[in-house]
């Protein structure tokens, strides 16, 4: 068991805005939460204001986006917000919002940290709940994989691999602090692919995607500014962190992976947790 105190917000805050996907507008409120509560959306658009933990059992679909659903109670791309909650050490907090998906923002999670530092942080009186790895797992699909070592920190080593002739390889490593999170990754957008589109389109996907919260390619360029170099690569990351704080507990190990996505991340997680059964 960790020594680190649990944390919550110190207020409540909140911030409007349209969902990527769905494009559906949105009302969200983050609330500071009692210890052992974990990170709870409500949907108060809904009559009996149902809730889902953001936990990895109730994940349901991960396409392209990570799915939480729990009886009446939806929510989907939850990753960037839960990035930014795990990458500031947020343990406990109630989430309301009046429509299925958390604003877009600028497509990273950078809109998610400033909300989280201008409400503040409140240290709680029960100790960090962690998972400390002992054991190695790993999952594979085809060319990609992605796993977990014991470590004695949390680091992520991720390879991306992709055709596009200005992306090709990238390769990002980094160790997760507070800092750290904040200067190297939180900036970092969503990628889309003008190819793509059309098949988003049909699927109901994309909706909301700009080339100012999308980094946005074509065949052979980018239609957006870049913020880095490897932007690509450091936003695979972010959703790491966000998918893998589905865990419900802080980590204590190094991920490494290979063209991970939200499927390989959530069967990551699936596996840790038989260690600690």
């Amino acid at each position: 068991m960790s020594l680190a105190k649990q944390r919550t917000l110190a207020r409540s805050i909140s911030y409007q805005g349209i969902g990527l996907h769905a494009a559906l507008e949105v009302h969200m409120v983050l609330h500071p939460a009692p210890v052992d509560t974990g990170i709870v959306f409500v949907r108060t658009d809904m009559e009996t204001h149902p809730s889902v933990k953001a936990n990895l059992s109730y994940v349901t679909n991960t396409m392209r986006a990570t799915t939480l659903e729990d009886g009446e109670a939806k929510v989907f791309t939850v990753e960037h917000l839960l990035s930014a909650l795990y990458g500031l050490q947020i343990d406990n907090c109630i989430i309301e919002m009046d429509s299925p998906e958390p604003p877009v923002g600028d497509g990273s999670s950078l809109v998610f940290v400033q909300l989280l530092r201008e409400a503040g942080v409140q240290i709680q009186e029960a100790n960090k709940k962690e998972l400390i790895i002992q054991q190695q797992h790993r999952i594979e699909e085809e060319d990609k994989f992605a796993a977990i070592i014991p470590y004695n920190g949390y680091r992520i080593t991720f390879i991306s691999i992709n055709p596009h002739p200005l992306l090709g390889v990238q390769f990002f490593d980094f160790e997760i602090t507070e800092e750290s999170y904040v200067k190297e990754v939180a900036f970092a957008r969503t990628v889309a692919f003008t190819k793509e589109l059309e098949m988003l389109r049909q699927l109901g996907l994309g909706k909301g995607g700009t080339l100012e919260n999308a980094v946005v390619y074509d065949e052979t360029s980018c239609l957006s500014t870049l913020r880095s170099a490897d932007e690509l690569v450091r936003h695979k990351v972010l959703d790491m962190i966000g998918d893998l704080a589905l865990l419900g507990k802080s980590i204590r190990g190094h991920v490494i992976a290979v063209k991970s996505s939200h499927k390989l991340n959530n069967l990551l997680t699936h596996d840790i947790i038989k260690e600690f059964v």
